[in-house]
């Protein structure tokens, strides 16, 4: 069975789309792959064919061992270029994702040995995540919350961050939004916004861009600012 990179992207997110709570069906690769429908069609039969995936009669497909094992050795390797490219390169945290894309099917089983022997599998990616998949549910259960649901007048330090949108990634980095900042959750607004104090200023930040970002609400609690009086509190948010 030859493993091609299309094979490799389509059980890959697979097991990523999973790992983010949702139902995998072929709508679900095509906006995650974002390809076409038929694509997904054609994709999804060669992928059966071999061996990689399954697909229920209500059209939920999942992995069998070898597309799982396949999707793993994947993720391991994309983490590892995640960590070289800002560790021994500098790059920016919010670029490397694309570039770990592009890299992680070229990589020898030889060359991932050296990056796992220089780098070590300890450290978290530069969008905060260890080796491996983590759920949500599993994130709940170490004490982690959406940067949504942390309560007004709390602090937290950001945990993690989603890495699969380019422009959401540089948007928080703008804002000062990334692994290791500290934050505070000022208001919920009526809008659907939040107003966070980062780095001793307001910022405006919708739901849907907090529902990707993963906090550690700290114990010991530092005064938050007061919202400025001329800040209104339905402040937009870009996301």
């Amino acid at each position: 069975m030859r493993i091609t990179i299309s094979k490799e992207n389509y059980v890959k997110a697979i097991a990523e789309a999973e790992t983010e709570g949702e139902t995998v069906i072929a709508a679900t690769l095509a906006r995650w792959l974002d390809v076409s429908a038929p694509a997904v069609t054609m994709a999804t039969k060669r992928l059966r064919r071999d061996g990689l995936i399954e697909v229920a009669r209500d059209g939920r497909i999942t992995l069998t061992i070898t597309g799982r094992e396949i999707a793993e050795r994947l993720i391991r390797r994309h983490y590892l270029i995640e960590r070289m490219l800002t560790e021994v390169f500098d790059m920016e945290w919010y670029k490397v994702h694309e570039e770990a894309e592009q890299l992680e099917h070229a990589v020898s089983a030889d060359f991932e040995a050296k990056l796992a022997e220089k780098l070590g599998d300890e450290k978290n990616c530069p969008h905060g995540f260890a080796l491996g998949l983590e759920s949500k549910e599993d994130r709940h259960r170490r004490g982690l919350v959406a940067l949504h649901e942390l309560h007004p007048s709390r602090q937290a330090t950001v945990v993690s961050v989603f890495e699969r949108d380019r422009g959401l990634l540089e948007y928080l980095d703008g804002l000062g939004i990334k692994p290791g900042a500290v934050v505070g959750m000022v208001a919920h607004n009526v809008d659907q916004t939040l107003t966070l104090q980062v780095n001793g200023r307001h910022v405006p930040l919708g739901n849907g861009a907090a529902e990707k970002v993963w906090v550690s609400a700290l114990p010991a609690l530092e005064p938050i600012l007061e919202l400025d009086e001329q800040q209104p509190r339905t402040s937009p948010a870009r996301l």
